[in-house]
This record gives C-alpha cells, structure tokens and sequence, in this order.
C-alpha cells in the first residue's frame, strides 16, 4: 500500500529537559499548550509572564527588561474603553482600575524575573513576522488594545531586524546564564488576517531567522513544530473549527515528538508514571467509600510516597491532598 503520508522524523535534540532543570517559557498560544503539558508533568516552568506574545521582537524586548530588572511604572500604562493597558502586555492584565493593572504587571513580573534569572532551559515559540509599530513612539507593540488603527503602521519584520534583536539578548543573557540552553519553535497556529500567502511570508521570514540563530549560536536548539503540523499533519482534521489552531489530537501528537526529542528514557519512563498519577487525580468513581476505591486511593498514596523517595525533586503535596480527602 502506498505510503499517504510525510512523516518528520524529529531526532533526539543537543540539550536536553529534566525534572531538575528550571524552565521558563515565552511566546504565543502554542507556548501554552506545551508549557502547560510541562507543568502537569511536575517540571518547573514558568508560562507566559506578560501573557501571550506572538512577534519576537516584543518577546526579546521584554526579555530584556526582565534581564535587568526593570519593572514597569505607572506612565507606560494607558487608558482605552474603560480598562487600563499595556502595550508591552496581552489584554489579560487589563483591568478596570490603573493601580490593579499596575500590581498585576509588577508582581508577575518580579516573579519572571527571578524565574528568568534561574533558569536553565528557555522556551521561545515565534508566531508572526508581521508587526504593529507605534507611529508615535516608533516603538513596536505586543498589543494593540483595539486602539485606532491610525496609532500604528504594520508591517513585516525582516529577517536581519529579527537576528540582531535575538542576537544581542542570546549573547547577553548566556554571558550571565553560562548553563542556559534556549529551546525556539516557530508556532503551527496561521496567522491568516491578511491571507495564506502573508501568512506563508511570515512563517518563512521566521524560519530563515531561527535557522541563521542556530547556526550562530550552538546552544539555541530548534524544533519544528510548524513543519509537524503543515507537512506531517497535513489534514483538516487535525484542526479546530477554525481551521487555525491544532486541535487536540494535533497537540498530543506534537507533544510526543517533544518528549523524544528533549527527554532522554528516564525522563519519559518517569513522566509516564506521572501520567498515571494525573489520571488517578481525574477518576470519579461512583461509589467512593467503597472498598474497591478506598484501595485504590490507597495504593496512589504509596505510590506517590515511593515516587518523592526516588524523586526528591517532586512536589506532589496536591495529589497527596487529593487522595487523602477522599479516604474514611
């Protein structure tokens, strides 16, 4: 039978994740997807500080600011329709009173900080080339706030802006971090507003730019999950109703090839006894203070016990609580 399918072979990758290794991710929903599976499987991440991002020139600058410690002040915040913004930050922190919106900032912030600092494994996921540029300030914008569209001109970024802005923050940020690998994924969710074809012009400007970083800097670490999904997954049915975002089959699928990647065997023999505790947690019996489930709950908590004596590393302090509530 003919094969009706390319398939992306994704090698084991340079670096590598663990359990131990401290992990902050940046960039747009995809980052949220993955970082997410990450924390359910108990690694230390830290998602999306100033909410979602999609252009990476506002992803690097407020890297940068997290880089030296400079927190945001009342005067960059902004009013527009009766919330309180900033253009450095996804509307989630948008709120009705200003100081609100400023103690949200500051506090995720500080805590980024810290986590940006520490951290050994950086995630970055790229979602659009094109740009919106403040025409006051010449400042580009993470988000525009439904602010008129007279206030910005947009445009593509090229692929040289794109490698010197990454360039100067990687060579930057290794010098303080020396132990500090940065994962960069380019994410499959299309931007169509202005067509497939802009679209394509887009991802292609940041292909061209990760491959020249990479090739730059040997602990800047590639992988393609936007190639998984537009030739691997090359079917509507991988697709929400939309047509736009990975649906849930396509974003298991892309975790899989993840995993193989950047988790060596022991760390995916200890994630899938993790994802058997995960699914424990999420059992609703019918009949809890029967005999069968109260062994049953039991059973996880000795598991959970034998895990943290192994895994010293592990906080498992939630699922212990939820096992030992449900016992009588």
């Amino acid at each position: 039978m003919p094969n009706f399918r390319t398939k992306i072979n994704v090698s084991s990758s340079a670096t590598s994740i663990n359990h131990q290794h401290r992990l902050l991710s940046f960039g747009s929903c995809f980052t949220e997807n993955i970082g997410q599976r990450l924390i359910n499987f108990k690694f230390h991440n830290t998602i999306n500080p100033f909410g979602i991002l999609y252009n990476p020139i506002s992803i690097i600058n407020n890297l940068n600011r997290l880089l030296e410690n400079d927190n945001f002040k009342e005067n960059e915040l902004f009013e527009n329709n009766g919330l309180w913004h900033s253009f450095a930050h996804h509307s989630i922190f948008s709120k009705m009173e200003k100081v609100e919106t400023l103690e949200g900032i500051q506090k995720h912030f500080q805590t980024a900080h810290l986590a940006l600092k520490n951290c050994n494994r950086l995630i970055l996921t790229f979602g659009t080339a094109h740009v919106f540029e403040n025409i006051e300030t010449g400042e580009i914008v993470a988000n525009c706030h439904k602010m008129p569209a007279k206030l910005f001109q947009k445009r593509r970024l090229t692929v040289l802006e794109i490698i010197e802005k990454c360039k100067l923050f990687f060579e930057k940020i290794k010098l303080q971090n020396k132990d500090l690998e940065i994962i960069v994924t380019i994410s499959p969710v299309r931007h169509i507003r202005d067509g497939l074809l802009e679209n394509q012009k887009s991802k292609a400007t940041l292909q061209l730019a990760v491959a020249e970083l990479c090739e730059q800097f040997n602990f800047i670490h590639y992988f393609p999950a936007y190639e998984i999904m537009m030739d691997d997954l090359r079917d509507y049915r991988f697709y929400t109703a939309d047509m736009i975002h990975p649906n849930q089959v396509a974003i298991d699928y892309i975790w899989e090839q993840f995993q193989s990647s950047f988790f060596n065997e022991n760390t995916q023999i200890l994630n899938r006894k993790l994802e058997s505790i995960n699914t424990a947690v999420q059992h609703r019996p019918f009949h809890p203070q029967s005999a069968a489930h109260q062994q049953f709950l039991k059973k996880q908590l000795e598991n959970l016990v034998f895990l943290e004596s192994k895994h010293s590393f592990l906080d498992l302090k939630s699922e212990y609580l939820v096992f030992q509530k449900q016992i009588f």
